[in-house]
């Protein structure tokens, strides 16, 4: 992609060399390949600018998901602490019952 916009490379412009003629250089081919500099300076300018559009659109996408995790992560904690307080209810529970049922057995056991 980058290739088919950009017609000149760096070298090619440091290796040009205008004919000359008795009055200096040609104009004409100089205006021409100036053209060309200009061509690819407008091209890098909108391929710079294109890729700072992307860079920030997906910043603020890279934001976003951040958020989203760091608030699933908090949800996730507390369902898991609320998880365990109640299992630890529930297990004191059993505890109290089993003593319950402890009692009432043994002290049938005890009566006969």
């Amino acid at each position: 992609m980058l290739s088919e916009k950009i017609v000149l490379s760096p070298e090619e412009i440091y290796e040009k060399e205008f004919k000359v003629d008795a009055r200096g250089y040609r104009p004409q081919e100089v205006d021409n390949f100036l053209d060309l500099i200009i061509k690819d300076y407008s091209e890098f300018i909108k391929l710079i600018r294109g890729y700072e559009r992307e860079l920030q659109s997906m910043s603020d996408e890279n934001s976003k998901l951040k958020q989203q995790i760091r608030k699933l992560q908090t949800e996730l904690e507390a369902q898991e602490s609320s998880s365990n307080f109640s299992s630890n209810i529930n297990n004191v529970d059993l505890l109290r019952r089993i003593s319950q049922l402890e009692k009432i057995v043994y002290s049938k056991m005890s009566n006969n």
